[in-house]
């Protein structure tokens, strides 16, 4: 298996690099935000990370290919840096801290681009979470100062905490009523939102997550970390790692029932 020790280190300089610019204009009374097309804001501070993780690349990696959520993608090849310079703008702008830079390489294979490295940092929340294909999932502050993470053993719904980010999109695809009945199936629900039901997934400290419609960029990062927690990442067709639009993340034992609950539609 390949070592993916030394592209695991850069993803930590360019965690770091996001970390201090972000923090910078964090609450900051002169921030810029605009409306992108889709209607979603974006930050001074987005594109400003963006750009600094993009220059460390192309020194670091310039045969590496880049797509980032603001300046999409650049270059070709069989390894791709996915970028996510602020995944949670919203909380951002409010001053709300719960929002995280995800960084993950991946690389093509058999089944397509998958990931292999993967980096999610929430400065503001003082914590971070990182995984490699084959080395495990761990969060800490540094590569030497870390815990092994591990998915949490739960296997019955009843038993199961259930985090999501809102309920307006399983209503526009029709799946509205799967997700609620899976609600009053599970043991709690929390709409955390975000990044941080997928890390609490590879934690253990929530046992499964999903999301009716993302971007690569929003789960690349997280689906490594979650497998190499012992967790299972697929589509909500049940189609592994991150490239089916949309997410449905556990602890594996609860994954059928899962993808069963948030497949039924009326």
């Amino acid at each position: 298996m390949p070592d993916y020790h030394d592209d695991l280190r850069l993803a930590h300089v360019l965690a770091d690099a996001a970390d201090a610019a972000t923090m910078d204009r964090f609450k900051a009374l002169d921030l810029k935000v605009e409306t992108k097309p889709d209607m979603t804001p974006v930050s001074e501070a987005d594109k400003a990370a963006e750009e600094l993780i993009r220059g460390h690349l192309h020194r670091a990696r310039p045969r590496d290919a880049i797509l980032g959520e603001e300046y999409g993608i650049e270059g070709t090849g069989p390894r791709r840096w996915v970028v996510d310079p602020i995944d949670g703008t919203k909380n951002y702008v409010r001053g709300v801290p719960v929002w995280a830079t995800l960084i993950s390489l991946m690389e093509a294979g058999e089944d397509g681009f998958q990931p292999v490295v993967g980096v999610v940092s929430a400065p503001a929340l003082n914590r971070r979470w990182w995984a490699a294909k084959g080395a495990g999932a761990y969060s800490g502050r540094s590569l030497t100062s870390a815990t092994r993470l591990h998915v949490s053993k739960v296997e019955q719904i009843s038993d199961a905490s259930f985090a999501y980010a809102s309920m307006t999109g399983w209503e526009e695809q029709g799946r509205l009523d799967g997700f609620m009945d899976l609600t009053r199936a599970c043991w709690r629900t929390r709409g955390y939102g975000d990044f941080w039901p997928y890390m609490m997934v590879a934690e253990g400290s929530v046992d499964i997550c999903a999301e009716p419609e993302l971007s690569l960029w929003d789960m690349a990062a997280n689906a490594i970390i979650v497998q190499e927690a012992g967790g299972r990442f697929t589509s909500l067709d049940g189609v592994s790692g991150p490239g089916g639009g949309n997410a449905a993340a556990s602890n594996g034992l609860l994954h059928h029932e899962l993808l069963g609950y948030l497949n039924q539609r009326y």
